[in-house]
Order: C-alpha cells, then sequence, then structure tokens
C-alpha cells in the first residue's frame, strides 16, 4: 500500500493553512472495516492529484442523520450544531463526502441550523476530476471489458438528483455499464436507509437487500458498483446470502477508479 497524507484541520490551522476542501469521513469511513478502504481509496486519488483536502479527525462527530431518521431530533440537532459550530470555526467552505446520508444531511439539513457550505458527493468530485483530466486512468486492470452495474443509492439518487457522475464515472473505464430493471429515478433501497441499518428487518418473505441483489445479478454483472456505505454492506451481504462472493464483488466508486489508476 502506498503512503498517503492525511492532515487534520487542526493541524493546517496550526500553520495559518487553509485546505481547498474538508472530506467529511464519516462513521463508515471511520469505523467499518470494510468500508475504510473505500477511506483509504478515495485519499490515496486526492493525493495522487494533489488535492488540497483535510479531515477534522476526532473533531468529527456523527452528523445526526440516523438519530433524525429513527426519531430523535433532540439528539440529532445536539449532534448537528457541535459539528456546525466546528466547521465554522475553521470557515469551513466545501465539504466532500462518499456518505450520501452524511451529503444529503449536511447539505440540505444543516443549512437551517447555521451550517450554509458547498457539499458534494465523492461521485461529483471524481466525475470533476476526470473531466478536468486531473485523473490519468490506465484503462485496463482488473475491470477491464468486465460488466459492472450501478445501484443507485436512495439518498444520493431520488433524495438529491445525482444520477449521471457515478455512470460517468464508471463509463471512464473500460467496462461495460450494465443497468438494472429498477434504476436511476425507479432505484430500489438497499434496505438500509431510514435507519434501518441498526435494526432487524420486520417479518415478511424476503429481505429487500436480497430483492435489490437478485436485481443486480440478473445482470449478469461480475462487479456492483456503490456509492454508499450502507449499501455496500447491504449489497455484501446479498451477495453472500446467494453464495457468489467467488464470482461477483461489491465495490465503491473510489475503490474502482483507484483500482485503474494503480494507485
Amino acid at each position: 500500500m502506498s503512503t498517503y497524507q492525511v492532515p487534520t484541520m487542526a493541524e493546517m490551522a496550526a500553520n495559518s493553512q487553509t485546505p481547498e476542501v474538508l472530506f467529511w469521513v464519516g462513521c463508515a469511513g471511520s469505523f467499518d472495516e470494510r468500508y475504510k478502504a473505500v477511506t483509504q481509496a478515495f485519499v490515496k486519488i486526492l493525493n495522487k492529484v494533489g488535492m488540497s483536502f483535510a479531515v477534522l479527525g476526532p473533531e468529527e462527530a456523527c452528523t445526526g442523520d440516523p438519530a433524525r431518521r429513527a426519531g430523535n431530533e433532540f439528539l440529532f440537532q445536539m449532534q448537528a450544531v457541535a459539528n456546525i459550530q466546528v466547521m465554522n470555526a475553521y470557515e469551513v467552505k466545501k465539504v466532500v463526502t462518499a456518505c450520501p446520508h452524511c451529503f444529503n444531511t449536511i447539505k440540505n439539513e444543516y443549512p437551517a441550523l447555521g451550517g450554509n457550505y458547498e457539499v458534494i458527493h465523492h461521485s461529483e468530485f471524481l466525475q470533476q476530476l476526470i473531466n478536468e483530466g486531473k485523473v490519468t486512468l490506465q484503462g485496463g486492470g482488473e475491470f477491464k471489458g468486465k460488466k459492472i452495474t450501478f445501484h443507485d443509492s436512495c439518498y444520493l439518487g431520488r433524495a438529491n438528483g445525482v444520477y449521471e457522475a457515478p455512470r460517468e464515472v464508471i463509463k471512464a473505464l473500460d467496462v461495460e455499464l450494465v443497468e438494472m430493471k429498477r434504476c436511476r429515478t425507479k432505484g430500489l433501497c438497499c434496505g438500509a436507509g431510514g435507519a434501518q441499518m441498526f435494526k432487524e428487518p420486520e417479518p415478511g418473505k424476503k429481505d429487500i437487500n436480497i430483492e435489490r441483489t437478485e436485481e443486480a445479478l440478473a445482470t449478469g454483472a461480475s462487479t456492483i458498483a456503490v456509492g454508499c456505505p450502507f449499501c455496500l454492506t447491504m449489497m455484501t451481504d446479498g451477495v453472500k446470502n446467494k453464495n457468489r462472493e467467488a464470482d461477483v464483488q461489491v465495490v465503491d466508486l473510489a475503490e474502482l477508479l483507484a483500482k485503474d489508476m494503480g494507485i
């Protein structure tokens, strides 16, 4: 693994520096063993293109999204206000995050509490880097010529209308993008949104993530691309449920790009 630098806002402030963007890592990106690889892949890309960025590190707390979705408005406001105070103290202007839940909350729900920032999901950010020619793709690697399907995250797609950016990132690779029956505005939830991630599903005939995984497998794709930590977990569980781990992998857009860049 190549070395990579991850400066904190506190370190940069101590040196009278202001990064171009704040990389909001999120809970999954910080603590989930599988999803840490996505954080590392994205940081490698940022380092490779020479982007001036920083993280909050120990000063970053949960955005409060799960608390609000689960109905604990008091806890949400406590967490949100604490984060906004920290970000405003550093005069943060631009935020990039790989989590659609963090993206949606900071972009659409923090302004009412005094947190006004330009917020970009990492799929849009990666697309910008590709369009600007900052990312040099090798066009080969382990994904060359393979079929990839993209699963739309609820908070990225239907909630914020981001459909093309992740697909443009995938199309920039030498692969075949195949769509699921339900995609874009008609995309099906992975089953983890609305704080469902943290509880067992209600009794029923089939779990949502199994239904969604079946749709992904029906495309014949060997890779299921996602842009959300919840979706990554749910789709991975679905693939395991179908005993297809040997021939189908679930990966984040940042991992796809980092692998193609050879970093």
